[in-house]
This record gives structure tokens, C-alpha cells and sequence, in this order.
């Protein structure tokens, strides 16, 4: 078969498959996702560690073949143990595999071109005057606004859609049961594509239509009117089929060529409105812009079997469809971003002023009836009193024909009235051929592709035999043969009248869904929904959904019905088989919302990085006690995530608990306004409690995956048991597999709060195993200049710095090491809400001054893939350079106290170690020196940079399991030490938490 078709394709000149992937002339390469510069470099990597590699762009991207991640970052289990030589990266090696040169689309030729040649149509040039003169230019205009308003909002839905990742190919099926999922997708995707092939039938018909007229035009009709449509019809449509067979490699100098014929014939009928009609136009109807003619055809006036609004409306409504085009080919687009709302809107815009000209000069310039007989020319002065119709004024008796019915031209009576007004019937004809065929030919092709992208995910019996396809271009041959099939069944009715209104239920039908899916993963509310265009509002996409299922019963209700229920049985099915399927769609996200109420109904719902929410467990103590811990987390967490507040009692302290503690605890937390779940555990030291509750918080789905602490400011004079435990509870996390989250501010966190219960008044609860957020007189005597918290009134502030608008800030990411994206996760979340919501993000990345531009350039192009603003990207070239002495000095100071001592390092180190572990010696002190100068020289870049900052987010080192906890402790207090603002130390658990992918 494969053969066969190369064959067919070479033996046609103009369609033979480009040779060694040449693209045609006149379209732009762009190289996509396969890299045809400089070899990247894949070595690069942090200070941190030899094996913990920078942020970079194919740590998220997907192979072209496969369709997995080109490349893993190492777990933390690799981060954890010492490194070894044999474990470092080796150097790349050359990709071997071919490389696929992609060909992309501008905006103008991939999506405007596209779909005004789709929206144009059989039903502009043979249906739009004979609608004006059925329900008059009024309500003709009201039709034409009430279309465009449901194919505007809707480009505005499916712009929002296709900027919500990359969409591979299935177009709109695969953007919407991406979106909505399998239950509400697949049943679209099958209307979706039956609704392109009754539209391939609809655009063959009336180019047969046309055929037939020529024929008649000649004296050379078949049979009758309608088996001649039905003849020509199917003739067309086979041969379609064979060109579909033969290769489109030619199609996007056809798309030019088609555009060029209908803009000429728009431009012929437009000056053919001005130029003084002959005998035989004024035959026919046509005399010029006349006020009388106007005036007359601004009312309605309903003919037929057809003739009233909602049937008039239901005929046109095709002539708006088509808006789907440039989404179809998402992507080999070059910036589907920019170009799908763009050329999208502007062909609407286009299309929608046509449609307008086109029926106003209608109105304006032909009468509704006339003979399109010579001989009714009369003199008005022999005949006033025997001619009474809009025609004697303009010197034609209609009467006649008027009143038997018989008149075969005019706005009411001859559907190629268009010809007649042009000043050149040929160019008009040709048009009607380049509308009818590029549309008619491009429905065919999209709609055994849509159906192929359904058949592939198997989600029905019984249609993966479609599934196949064929060639290089992975062709479905079998489904344009079933394409063929149900056009040609459509096309034996022969009339364009009844075809119309069928297609305009499934339209509307496919426009409903896709504003419902827009309005759907806004409300959820998941961070994997982060639409690059803005510009839409989930209310008036559910507007416009309610529109098009109103719309569809007006048109035709028991077409409407049977939609109805087709949709609702193949959903009924879709939930029942349960198709063991993934995409991350926001109806898998809506569970999340409902978790609270119904957590069992999560169990079936698979996890997805695009769904993926930071669930915190917060080691807050009694949360009162740490007000700014807890509000921080629950700004980030609100309404889309969970947080627990944990508190971990200690046994000997367990009578300091009043027995309704936990009750107004929680009732603290709900006069906060913090929605989070409170929880104690009982246990002897921090490390046990902290590492049971990672182990048994939550509920199924509703588990908590990143661990956030306070900083241990106090770590320095506390008893080294407790520094020992908080290192091992920040190991454990990561033994866990947990993001894990470190917040310091310069004056802590623990304040005394009072607490507020139903009996009385309460102080607050203390707990040692939380001490640790006390601030040394040391650090408290060290002023940064450019602090904003002052002295006085240091706990107030502590206690509302996370309440208040923190006005146009930024939010600093220091962004060393590649965790899975958590890093850039809750900055983003933060801007989400109204508090943080003008700050703007800047990020900080390592790098080298020779490869800075290339640096920044990557950096940029994955940010907006994960359609994350930003204000700036910052290349630090200079972090090798050899920090300020006293700063070194005093980090050497910091260390002092936990080095082993010349007596003690003459013994046994290994066994000192194991009865410390807190202490280190000169040789641990010696293999991290270089890093420790880079982390020194890192924070003096922090404070000079970020004094405008409301937060700074620094990635968190991940701890070897050989480090003592004092020199890990020392390493984050050289980091962090001495910003003025809230400081977050954060480190994902090496897997993917944001995706530029729809799936």
C-alpha cells in the first residue's frame, strides 16, 4: 500500500515528497526541539555538589522519538552518598540519530490564511444574499453578531487551551481531553470529527451545486437538480480522496493560491456594485445602491419551508465555523503563543467585515424579486397604474412572477445573485471553486487525523482498526476512507439547505465543550493551568457554552436531543470502562477540590505533573507560636493545596497540653483564615516525631509531599543533640522522597501569642523541641542598612509580615541547582494571590561570561515554556571570584567551636565522629573549602542584589550522608546569613513538578 501511494505521488508533478526532508520553498525552518546549533553543554554543574547539575532545559523537554524526558537529573539518593570518580558525568556523546528538521508556520500563513479560508465558504457566495432577503438586513446582522460572538469567545477559550502546553497532533481533540480528560474529550473528538467530514460534504455540495448551474447555464443538465448535486457531488469528492492519497506536500502553496482567487473574487464583486448594471443585471434584480432597494430589504421577509430566523441562522452559522484551523496545526507553529489568538482574532475580524459588506450592498443594490426577463423592461408613464411592485420604479414589471411565485432571480430566487452583481461572473465562479475545494479538501484531511489521535488512545471498542497509519507522514489512509464514506452519504441529500443545519448542531456542540473546558481548568484552579494568553475570563467562556447548547436546540432540537444523548452515553461509558489512562486534565484536578469533603474519591485518580500541588506538612509547634511560618505556607496553599501544621510534643513535656489544646489551635488557625489541618504526635526527640508524621500524615491523595521547617537560628549555642536533630529530620525528608522547604527571617519565628478559647484566656503553648527559632544576641546586634524591619515592634511584624500587600517587590530566585522546577513552583503560586500579585520575579542562575547570552537565552525559552513571567534573568559570572576576608573570617569563626581539637584528632577520628557526629575535622573542613568560598561569595551577591526583594528563594544544598550536621548548618548560615528579607532555602525531590507539555 505504501508503495503504491509513493507511486501515485511521484507520477504527479508538484506532489512528490521533498527529498532528504526538504521543506517547501517559502516556508520558514525553525528548529524546534531539535537542536541544530552548538553542542550544549550537558557537564555544566553546581557549586554544590559535582553531581547536582544547573537548571536546564532537557531535564523537562521530551525526546522527538521516544516521547520521554531527554535527560534525568540524578536522584537524591545519587546527591546523598559521597561521590565517587566512577560516578561523574562522562563527557557527551554525539547523537547519532538523524535529525528531523521540522517545518514551522508563521502566524499570517499558518493560522489567519488558514482559517479565513475555512470560515470562507459555499455558504458566503451562494447562501449569505438569499438569507438578507429572507430575514432582512437587520436580522441578518443580528445572526452574523451572535455568530461571531460565539466563535470569539470561543478563539479566546481555545487560545487559552492551546497556550496551556505544547499541543502534538490531534488538535483540538487532544487539546480538550488533555483539558477535560477522557470522559467529556473522547466524546467531543468523535462529534468533533464527524463534524468535519459533514462539513466536506456540505462545501462538495455547493461547489456541485455551482457545477449544476454551469450545466444549466449551458443546456447541458443530467438528469435533474438534485441527482445532478448528487452526481457531481460524488465525483468531487472521490477525487479528493485520491489527492488526500497522493500527498499534500503542495498544500500550503494551494492555501496561497485559494486565498488569491477568493480575494480577487471579493474584490470583483465589490467594484462590480458600482459600475452601472446593463439590461440584463437590471433583469435580473441588480440596479445599482438604490435607497429604495435598501429601505425595502431591511425587514424580514420569510419565504418557504425555511423561512424563519432560527433556520436562517442555523443555514449560516457553518460560514463562522472553520476558527479551529490554525489550532489543528498547534504544532508547526513557530509561536503558536502569539500566533493562535492573534491570527485566530484577525481572521474572525476579516471574515466577520466581509460577511457584513457582502449583505449590506446585497441590500442596497439588488430587489428581492425579478424575471430575469429583458422583455418586463416597461415605460413607466405607458404603465403606472398596472405596476405596482419595488421594480416600476426602476423601470421592470415583476408583478407578474412576483405574485405566481415564479420569479428565478433576485436576492430571494437565485442563489448566484453574487455572479450577477461582479462585474466579471467568472472570477466569482472561480472563487466559489477555490472556497468550496480548499475547504471541502481540508476538512477531509482534519477529520481522519482528529479521529486518529482518538483511535490511538484506544479509549472505544472496536475503532482502533482506524488507529493505523501509513508512510513517513504516518498517513490514515483507513480513515480517510471513512471519511469518503459518511460524506458521500451526506452528499446523496443533495441539498445544502438541510447539510447546513446538521453541521451547526455539531459545531456548537464541539464550541460548547471547548468554553466549558476553558471555564473548567480555570476553577479548579491547578497550579499545571498557567495559560501564556491572559486575555479571557472563565465566565464568559462559560457564557458562550451555554450559548452554543441553547443555539443547538433552536437550530434543531431533535438533531440538538440526539447530540445530547450520544454525548452523554459515550461519557457514561468513558466512566464506567475507566480507561487506564493519565493526561492530567483538569477534570482529574477537580477531584483535588473536593478532596476535603470527598477524599475517596481520589484514590482512582492517577498522579500528573501538570496536577502536581506542593501538600504541605509544616513543623510549626503550637502554630500560634509561629504565625509568620503559617501564614506563609497557607498563601501558597489556599484553596489548591493541602497543608497540615504538625507538632511534634515531646514526652516529658506532654503535661504542658491543656486537653482542649488542639481544639483552639485549630480555632486559632480558622480566625487566621488559614485553611489548613492541625495535627500532634508524641514523641522523644524531633527526628522521630518529624519522620512519623511525614510517614502518616494525610489521607490516600491527600498526602503531604514537601516538608517546611523554620530555620534553626539558635543552632549555634543549643545542645548538640538538637542540632544533630534537626540535620537528621532535613535527611529524612529526603529519605522520604519530600520536597522540603527551610523559611529564615532575620528576627525568627517563634513569638508569644495569646489564644483566644470559649473558656477564657490562654498564654501560649510552649515546646522545646521548637526552640530553636530564637535569635542570637550575636546576629541581633548585626543591622543591615537596607532592612526593613526595625527593632521595635518586632513581634508584630513577625507576626503580620505575611498579611500585608508587599507591594512592587520582587521575588529573588536563586535558582543553583535543578530540583524538578519546586524552586520556580511556589514563587509562582505566591503571585497568584493578591498579597504578592505585583511583585515580580527575577532569576538568578549560574554561569560563565562566555556563554552568558546563550545561558540567558535558554533560561528564557524555558521559562516560557512553563508560561512563567518574569521581570529579568540574571547570569551570576562571578561566583568563583574570592569572597571578602571578613566574611570568611567570620564563617570560620561559626565553625570553630564543632572542629575537633589537635589532641582529640591524634586519636581515633572515625570513632569521635560516631560518638559526635556533630564534629568535623581539618580534613572535612579541607574537601569542601572551595565550595564553602562559592557559597560565601554567593550570599555577598544576594545582599547586593536583592535589597528591593519581599522573598528571596535560594535552592537548598542537598546533605551528603557523611556530613556532620554542624558543618551542613554552617553551610546554609553562610548562605542565607544576613539578608534582609525573608529567605526561603528550597529543594525539590528531583522529579518533575512543571511541564511545558499538554500531556
Amino acid at each position: 500500500m505504501v508503495k503504491f501511494i509513493d507511486s501515485i505521488r511521484n507520477l504527479i508533478p508538484g506532489l512528490r515528497r521533498p527529498d532528504n526532508n526538504v521543506p517547501p520553498q517559502g516556508v520558514t525552518v525553525d528548529m524546534g526541539e531539535v537542536d541544530y546549533g552548538k553542542e550544549q553543554d550537558k557537564t555544566k554543574m553546581s557549586f554544590y555538589n559535582p553531581l547536582d547539575p544547573v537548571p536546564k532545559y532537557e531535564f523537562y523537554a521530551k525526546d522527538t522519538f521516544s516521547g520521554r524526558i531527554k535527560n534525568s537529573r540524578p536522584s537524591l539518593d545519587i546527591l546523598r552518598k559521597p561521590p565517587e570518580p566512577d560516578d561523574l558525568p562522562p563527557p557527551p556523546e554525539d547523537d547519532e540519530r538523524p535529525k528531523v528538521k521540522l517545518v514551522r508556520f508563521g502566524w499570517v500563513l499558518g493560522v489567519m490564511i488558514r482559517c479565513m479560508l475555512n470560515i470562507w465558504g459555499v455558504i458566503m457566495y451562494l447562501r449569505l444574499p438569499w438569507i438578507t432577503s429572507q430575514a432582512g438586513l437587520i436580522l441578518t446582522y443580528v445572526i452574523i453578531f451572535m455568530s461571531v460572538t460565539v466563535t470569539t469567545i470561543t478563539a479566546t477559550s481555545v487560545s487559552a487551551i492551546s497556550t496551556n502546553g505544547k499541543v502534538k497532533s490531534g488538535g483540538t481533540y487532544f487539546m480538550i481531553s488533555r483539558s477535560l480528560g477522557p470522559e467529556l474529550g473522547a466524546p467531543i473528538g468523535l462529534l468533533f470529527a464527524f463534524a468535519n467530514a459533514l462539513a466536506c460534504a456540505l462545501h462538495t455540495v455547493g461547489f456541485a451545486e455551482t457545477v449544476r448551474d454551469l450545466l444549466k447555464d449551458y443546456k447541458s443538465q443530467m438528469v435533474d437538480d438534485v441527482n445532478d448535486v448528487r452526481i457531481i457531488g460524488a465525483v468531487t469528492v472521490a477525487i479528493l480522496l485520491c489527492i488526500t492519497f497522493a500527498g499534500m506536500s503542495w498544500e500550503a502553496k494551494a492555501q496561497i493560491l485559494f486565498f488569491i482567487a477568493i480575494m480577487l473574487s471579493l474584490i470583483n464583486y465589490f467594484v462590480g456594485t458600482v459600475i452601472p448594471p446593463t439590461p440584463e443585471k437590471q433583469a435580473a434584480g441588480f440596479f445599482g445602491y438604490r435607497a429604495e432597494i435598501f429601505v425595502d430589504n431591511l425587514l424580514p421577509s420569510f419565504r418557504g419551508k425555511d423561512g424563519y430566523f432560527f433556520r436562517m441562522f442555523a443555514i449560516f452559522f457553518p460560514a463562522a465555523t472553520g476558527i479551529l484551523s490554525g489550532v489543528n496545526i498547534c504544532g508547526d507553529l513557530k509561536d503558536p503563543t502569539g500566533g493562535i489568538p492573534k491570527g485566530t482574532l484577525l481572521a474572525i475580524l476579516w471574515t466577520t467585515l466581509s460577511y457584513l459588506l457582502i449583505s449590506v450592498t446585497c441590500a442596497a443594490t439588488v430587489v428581492r424579486d425579478a424575471s430575469g426577463n429583458v422583455n418586463d423592461s416597461l415605460a413607466l408613464s405607458n404603465f403606472t397604474t398596472h405596476c405596482t411592485g419595488l421594480g416600476c420604479k426602476f423601470g421592470y414589471n415583476f408583478d407578474r412572477c412576483e405574485q405566481n411565485r415564479t420569479c428565478t432571480s433576485g436576492l430571494a430566487n437565485n442563489f448566484r445573485i453574487l455572479t450577477t452583481v461582479s462585474g466579471s461572473g467568472i472570477l466569482i465562479t472561480i472563487g466559489v471553486f477555490a472556497a468550496t475545494l480548499s475547504s471541502a479538501l481540508g476538512f477531509l484531511v482534519s477529520a481522519p487525523k482528529v479521529f486518529q489521535c482518538l483511535c490511538k488512545d484506544n479509549i472505544y471498542p472496536f475503532i482502533g482498526f482506524f488507529a493505523k497509519g501509513y508512510g513517513k507522514n504516518n498517513e490514515p489512509l483507513r480513515g480517510y476512507c471513512l471519511t469518503f464514506l459518511i460524506a458521500m452519504a451526506f452528499i446523496l441529500i443533495g441539498d445544502l439547505n438541510t447539510i447546513a443545519p446538521l453541521i451547526s448542531n455539531f459545531f456548537l456542540c464541539s464550541y460548547g465543550l471547548i468554553n466549558f473546558s476553558c471555564f473548567h481548568a480555570s476553577i479548579t484552579k491547578s497550579p499545571g493551568w498557567r495559560p501564556e494568553y491572559r486575555f479571557y475570563s472563565p465566565w464568559t467562556s462559560l457564557f458562550a457554552a451555554f450559548l452554543s447548547v441553547a443555539l443547538m436546540f433552536l437550530f434543531t432540537w431533535w438533531a440538538a436531543l440526539v447530540t445530547t444523548i450520544l454525548v452523554l452515553f459515550l461519557l457514561g461509558y468513558v466512566s464506567y470502562t475507566k480507561p487506564q489512562i493519565n493526561w492530567g486534565s483538569s477534570y482529574q484536578a477537580s477531584f483535588y477540590n473536593m478532596a476535603l469533603s470527598f477524599s475517596m474519591s481520589l484514590t482512582g485518580v492517577n498522579d500528573h505533573v501538570k496536577n502536581f500541588r506542593p501538600q504541605c506538612l509544616v513543623l510549626t509547634g503550637p502554630p500560634n507560636a509561629r504565625p509568620a511560618l503559617v501564614d506563609f505556607v497557607g498563601t501558597f496553599t489556599k484553596n489548591i493545596s493541602l497543608m497540615i501544621c504538625g507538632n511534634i510534643i515531646m514526652e516529658d513535656e506532654k503535661s504542658s497540653f491543656p486537653q482542649h489544646s488542639t481544639d483552639m489551635l485549630v480555632d486559632w488557625l480558622n480566625q487566621r483564615k488559614v485553611r489548613s489541618f492541625y495535627t500532634s504526635f508524641n514523641s522523644d526527640c524531633l527526628k522521630d516525631g518529624a519522620h512519623n508524621l511525614m510517614q502518616a500524615s494525610g489521607l490516600g491523595k491527600l498526602k503531604p509531599n514537601t516538608l517546611v521547617m523554620g530555620y534553626k537560628t539558635n543552632w549555634q549555642e543549643c545542645e548538640p543533640e538538637s542540632l544533630q536533630d534537626y540535620v537528621n529530620t532535613i535527611s529524612d525528608a529526603f529519605d522520604c522522597s519530600y520536597g522540603l522547604a527551610i523559611l529564615r527571617m532575620m528576627d525568627g519565628l517563634d513569638i508569644t501569642d495569646a489564644l483566644q478559647s470559649s473558656a477564657g484566656r490562654l498564654s501560649a503553648i510552649e515546646n522545646p523541641a521548637f526552640d530553636a527559632d530564637e535569635v542570637p544576641q550575636s546576629e541581633k546586634d548585626e543591622t543591615d542598612r537596607n532592612s526593613d524591619i526595625s527593632d521595635d515592634g518586632t513581634n508584630d511584624q513577625v507576626r503580620s509580615v505575611f498579611q500585608t500587600k508587599q507591594g512592587r517587590k520582587t521575588i529573588d530566585i536563586y535558582w543553583i541547582s535543578d530540583d524538578g522546577g519546586l524552586t520556580l513552583l511556589v514563587p509562582y503560586l505566591l503571585t497568584r494571590r493578591n498579597r504578592w500579585k505585583k511583585c515580580k520575579i527575577r532569576v538568578f542562575i549560574l554561569g560563565d561570561k562566555e556563554t552568558m547570552k546563550e545561558d540567558r537565552k535558554d533560561m528564557k525559552m524555558l521559562l516560557k515554556r512553563f508560561r512563567l513571567e518574569f521581570e529579568d534573568i540574571v547570569i551570576i559570572t562571578d561566583v568563583d571570584k574570592a569572597p571578602l576576608p571578613k566574611n570568611m573570617q567570620r564563617y570560620e569563626e561559626t565553625i570553630a567551636p564543632f572542629m575537633l581539637s589537635v589532641e582529640q584528632t591524634g586519636g581515633d577520628v572515625q570513632e569521635l565522629k560516631r560518638l559526635s557526629p556533630w564534629k568535623f575535622s581539618d580534613k572535612d573542613l579541607e574537601a569542601i573549602k572551595p565550595k564553602v568560598e562559592r557559597t560565601v561569595r554567593l550570599n555577598e551577591i544576594i545582599k547586593k542584589n536583592s535589597i528591593p526583594a519581599a522573598l528571596v528563594v535560594i535552592s537548598l544544598p542537598v546533605p551528603d550522608v557523611n556530613c556532620p550536621s554542624s558543618l551542613y548548618m554552617a553551610w546554609l548560615e553562610a548562605l542565607s546569613y544576613g539578608i534582609h528579607c525573608p529567605v526561603l532555602l528550597i529543594r525539590g525531590n528531583q522529579e518533575n513538578v512543571m511541564t511545558f507539555y499538554c500531556q
